[in-house]
């Protein structure tokens, strides 16, 4: 979308910035590495983590995990890390022309938003787009 205004609008300044998520998908998106680091730490030394808990028998599903470690660790890592990044973004972004806001994704769908960004283009020359693309 910045490309795309800047050529269609030679000596347009368009300046980008992130929409922050809400404050429970922050607070969900910090609490992922602690669940992974615990999982991984699980994998590794459940054997002993799990009769200090009380458990003298290690359920069925860790045994499946513990057969395959370096898959069970990676697997646990990437999703980690794509459902941080999921919490982490909002995906929205907002139109601002001298600090007065013209247009915001969340009042349109997001079809059509870009329908009204591109009429908009047409309208107003100055714009300052908070938002991730």
């Amino acid at each position: 979308m910045k490309k795309m205004l800047e050529s269609a609008f030679p000596g347009l300044d368009v300046v980008l910035a992130n929409y922050p998520a809400p404050a429970p998908k922050r607070i969900l998106a910090k609490v992922v590495p602690v669940a992974q680091v615990g999982v991984i730490g699980l994998i590794m030394g459940g054997e002993q983590i799990f009769p200090m808990i009380g458990i003298a028998q290690p359920p069925a599903w860790y045994h499946s995990l513990r057969a395959n470690r370096f898959g069970s660790m990676a697997s646990t890592w990437l999703l980690g890390n794509f459902l941080q990044s999921f919490l982490q973004s909002s995906g929205a972004f907002e139109v601002s022309c001298n600090g007065e806001l013209v247009s915001s994704f969340f009042s349109y769908a997001w079809l059509q938003y870009h329908i009204t960004l591109s009429a908009l283009a047409n309208q107003i020359q100055c714009f300052v787009l908070p938002g991730v693309f």
